[in-house]
């Protein structure tokens, strides 16, 4: 195919020869999930495991449906096909199992900070129960205020504080719900850089303590490598035996574990990180270096790959 370059593929070990095999007990899964607007396929068989307490980051060039993978498994959207599910449930409507992070936050400028923070407990009780735990659901929203290192703005409104300030606040408004995950899409990409550092660094001390179970949607491979467990790389610049490329969706073309090698935001510059995100743009990024679907990276040793037969051909 002229202006391909096709990958040339190292002899492989007789371990990486072996099928990924699913496990028994995943606490997020998703299998054959497939998504499309019309004639058009965004989601291509996406076959996911993710263990509980897990930071995944999710990367890919713009248009390849990380959010709308996002939306699945919120449940603001079903898939065309597939199953997904959550701590072996079958994954319905939004509810709040799944706190969700927008990169605009979501608060409302007539309400205090405190007041945003408790609008979810407040709207989840009967007018009897709300008037019983009303004391309760204010000390328990000035304890995520407090997490957050906000306690001294509780009365404050949203225009009032900075943009990570109240980017901290959306993530206190989604924790007190305690979700079984927290949702995040592109959650620092309106920030400066050095308010977006801070923010990382907040944000993996409050996984660290709270053994949260993160989806963090980012366009920064930088921020996903820092950040993450686990990085995916969701792309539609893949080759299979099924025609041309235009008429398929993305795939997860490269999964694999990241080690939690240094809390400083300097990690970020070392050898590995930059030779890892010289891979993503390769494998993920570049349009014109196609592998093959059998040969993508999905190293982790929860990926797994549903494929069909026509799929396997060269």
């Amino acid at each position: 195919m002229p202006g391909i370059r096709w990958r040339r593929t190292r002899k492989m070990t007789e371990a990486e020869r072996k099928p990924p095999q699913k496990t028994a007990r995943a606490y997020l899964h998703l299998e054959n999930i497939y998504k499309s607007y019309g004639k058009k396929v965004v989601l291509d068989d996406i076959d996911l495991q993710v263990s509980e307490g897990e930071f995944i980051t999710l990367v890919g060039p713009s248009g390849c449906g990380k959010s709308t993978l996002l939306r699945l498994i919120l449940g603001q959207e079903r898939p065309t096909a597939g199953a997904i599910s959550i701590d072996g449930l079958s994954v319905g409507l939004p509810n709040p199992d799944r706190g969700i992070v927008y990169q605009k936050y979501p608060l409302f400028p007539h309400l205090t900070v405190l007041e945003n923070i408790m609008l979810g407990p407040r709207l989840s009780q009967n007018m009897l129960s709300l008037l019983k735990r009303k004391r309760a659901i204010r000390d328990e929203a000035m304890a995520h205020l407090d997490m957050v290192k906000l306690a001294e703005h509780g009365d404050k409104f949203p225009h009032q504080l900075s943009g990570g300030m109240q980017q901290r606040v959306a993530i206190a408004q989604a924790l007190i719900m305690k979700p079984k995950i927290l949702l995040m899409d592109e959650p620092f990409g309106a920030l400066d850089p050095g308010t977006r550092e801070h923010l990382q660094v907040f944000l993996l001390e409050l996984w660290e303590k709270r053994h949260m179970t993160v989806f963090l949607v980012t366009h920064d491979l930088e921020e996903a490598i820092y950040l993450g467990t686990r990085i995916l790389v969701l792309s539609q610049f893949y080759c299979d035996g099924r025609g041309k490329n235009s008429e398929r969706g993305s795939k997860i073309v490269f999964d694999e574990a990241l080690e939690r090698r240094a809390t400083s935001t300097k990690a970020k510059g070392s050898e590995h990180a930059r030779n890892l995100v010289q891979r993503i743009r390769r494998e993920g990024f570049d349009p014109m270096y196609l592998q093959h679907i059998t040969e993508f990276n999905l190293r982790h040793r929860d990926s797994f790959q549903t494929l069909t037969e026509e799929e396997k051909k060269r």
